[in-house]
């Protein structure tokens, strides 16, 4: 019945139906709105496959480019930002433009499409990485044109934030910051300094667990914030700290939406300005308990950013003992934020929250 049902609608949407059959159908249409609906998203697919293809092939022809440019580096009669500059720069433009919107595109379908959540959890993770390495790879290529030598690699790069779980040692950060790193470093504004090695990954809500590895490691000292169980409510004031840059930065704002990106029901929207270094932070309400992990923002739209719920790490930590060998993870049990200024609520909780260095 359902092959039956997706070859009518392959046909209607073809026009490959007689006349006689088409009026029957719409008649159908306009008193079956699931048939409807079905229509509906088996037409955007049809259009998110073909915009797919397209990309593809601009990927494709990048690729070409890519092979062309180092080719014409081996003659040195003309410099090689200036062949490829002038031979591909509008062409680059064009398909930057469009492999963005078919990322994007692609983003849209999967919400009208209503797939279970933790499979549109993971295909927004997954293209928005995409994204960033489309971003990456055509920054290198222009930084390249504009230099006659490259500058010479650094060692380490500050990847996100990430913050403490527990007094024994355990933190939280997004699992795209550590996503193929050879060694992990995290330091607070007091200059404390630990190794760490991540031990568990929920790559569905963009988290990972991580845990001190130094010998001389004591602990952390005892947590100042609780964890929140509960979804917090439309417009409480929330705000983070995190490090879009070397020293760690303050944010506030209000919690905007109940969900997250597209309709997505295991974050919140949050009016807090922010940038990439911000991924992994807390989220804090207005009495200093956590209510969820900074995942990233939306492109193109200002102070729209999203935070992974509370309630998601919590199950996550809940399987850490089951996944592993680990210890299990202590959470603190004393809120000692509620009551305080936000300034010294801020003094109470930096030590606690870290920068994430990445070495490859």
């Amino acid at each position: 019945m359902e092959y039956l049902m997706y070859e009518q609608m392959e046909r209607y949407l073809a026009g490959k139906m007689v006349a006689d059959e088409k009026a029957a159908f719409e008649a159908l249409l306009q008193t079956d709105l699931r048939l409807a609906e079905r229509l509906k998203e088996h037409r955007t697919l049809l259009n998110t496959m073909q915009q797919y293809g397209q990309r593809q092939e601009l990927r494709g022809k990048l690729n070409a480019f890519h092979t062309e440019m180092e080719t014409e580096n081996s003659s040195q009669q003309t410099p090689k930002w200036q062949i490829f500059w002038k031979r591909h720069a509008q062409t680059m433009a064009v398909a930057a433009s469009v492999s963005l919107l078919s990322v994007f595109g692609t983003l849209w379908s999967v919400q009208q499409m209503k797939e279970p959540v933790k499979q549109q959890t993971a295909h927004y993770v997954e293209l928005r990485r995409e994204l960033d390495k489309l971003k990456r790879a055509q920054t290198a290529i222009i930084k390249d044109i504009n230099n006659t030598t490259k500058p010479a690699p650094r060692p380490a790069s500050v990847s996100g934030t990430g913050f403490a779980l527990s007094a024994n040692g355990y933190l939280v950060t997004s699992s795209h910051v550590v996503e193929g790193a050879d060694s992990i470093m995290i330091e607070n504004t007091s200059g404390a300094k630990y190794k760490v090695s991540e031990v568990y990954r929920d790559q569905v809500h963009d988290l990972s667990i991580l845990k001190v590895e130094d010998a001389g490691f004591a602990g952390f000292s005892k947590l100042p914030y609780t964890f929140k169980t509960t979804e917090s409510d439309l417009g409480e004031m929330v705000y983070t700290l995190g490090y879009p840059r070397e020293d760690i930065v303050f944010g506030e704002g209000s919690l905007s939406s109940t969900s997250g990106f597209q309709g997505d029901t295991t974050a919140y929207q949050i009016s807090i300005p922010l940038n990439p270094g911000n991924s992994g932070g807390p989220l804090l309400d207005d009495k200093g308990n956590l209510i969820g992990v900074i995942s990233g923002k939306q492109a193109g739209q200002e102070g729209a950013a999203f935070a992974i719920k509370s309630a998601y790490l919590l199950q996550l930590i809940s399987e850490l003992p089951l996944a592993t060998t680990l210890s299990p993870v202590s959470l603190p049990k004393a809120n000692t934020l509620a009551g305080n200024s936000r300034p010294q609520q801020l003094k109470k909780l930096k030590d606690f929250v870290f920068v994430v260095k990445v070495y490859n």
